[in-house]
């Protein structure tokens, strides 16, 4: 348990400190802007190479992470489907409230509670990959169609992922791994520097939007905001519990594996996207939204992973 609690309170801290500096008007909105910029378009891109280099990618296809996926698949489809029809979300609003409730804090978090309270930080490695190289580009994509003046082409929405700093990043990562090769010291330390503050950067951009914002819960309709929450924090672990368990019959390790990663609350990157394309600032749009579901489900997670891992542990 002392892996989440670390975790988190490393989490709020910095988010803390972000607040802090707002409060005392070092930030503005302008800083909390580039701030979101420099961790979405150089840190961030940094952070993947770093991290995917060292990923095992022969884990990617075994049955915890069918589980996980089965999950998201799950949670994304039901939100899609109330954000269409429902709460009458465009384009980019629905994508980032997709994104809230199946996109997990697989960094900071998931990899210290991977490693404390699952016992191998490796197991998060896929889901990682699956998220940067799956989930991320095909929202990404939409988010470029959504805020292109004209429809695009079918050639540049296929290659819009390619455009994408983040992503190019996690490719750069992945082919490092593939290959066996090893960037060179000069490079290679440097970069480390740079990855090392993707995560303090988008936090204390989340830290300043919670001072200068709306207080969270009140950018954001309730019953959306609730609808994120259930399903991120009780509908995704628990349908990972049930395909993982029951379905596919897998060891109580992956079991536990599986329910824990899918609790994981909504990834802070998801901010910093929905800041980048500019997704709806005002009251009610994709920006508040995602500033609100990350706070709610990252608050709620807590018991949540605490009590699997007591009742699966």
């Amino acid at each position: 348990m002392q892996g989440v609690v670390d975790g988190f309170a490393t989490i709020l801290l910095v988010i803390a400190a972000g607040a802090l500096v707002a409060h005392l008007r070092v930030v503005d909105e302008g800083g909390q802007r580039v701030l979101s910029r420099v961790a979405f378009t150089v840190a961030s891109p940094a952070l993947m190479v770093v991290v995917l280099a060292d990923a095992d990618v022969s884990r990617l296809f075994t049955g915890y992470v069918a589980a996980i996926a089965a999950a998201v698949l799950v949670t994304t489809t039901t939100y899609a489907c109330l954000a269409r029809w429902v709460f009458r979300r465009d384009l980019a609003g629905g994508v980032v409230g997709v994104l809230c409730t199946g996109y997990v804090n697989a960094g900071n978090l998931g990899l210290p509670v991977a490693a404390y309270v699952l016992g191998d930080a490796a197991l998060m490695a896929p889901v990682l990959l699956l998220q940067m190289l799956v989930l991320q580009p095909l929202a990404l994509a939409l988010l470029d169609r959504a805020a292109a003046e004209r429809r695009p082409s079918v050639l540049r929405l296929l290659t819009t992922p390619l455009r994408n700093p983040i992503t190019v990043g996690a490719l750069v990562g992945l082919a490092l791994n593939l290959t066996g090769l090893r960037l060179p010291v000069a490079l290679g330390a440097p970069l480390g520097l740079v990855a090392d503050m993707a995560v303090p950067t988008m936090l204390l951009a989340f830290g300043v939007s919670l001072r200068l914002g709306p207080l969270p819960g009140r950018g954001t309709s309730a019953p959306e905001l609730a609808v994120i929450t259930v399903l991120k924090t009780l509908v995704q672990p628990g349908v990972a519990l049930l395909v993982a368990g029951p379905v596919l019959g897998l060891a109580p390790g992956d079991v536990l594996a599986a329910a824990v990663i899918s609790a994981l609350p909504a990834a802070q990157n998801i901010f910093v996207v929905a800041a980048r394309y500019d997704a709806g600032p005002g009251p009610g749009g994709a920006l508040l939204t995602a500033r609100d579901a990350i706070s709610t489900t990252t608050l709620v997670s807590v018991p949540v992973m605490v009590g699997l891992a007591a009742l699966l542990g």
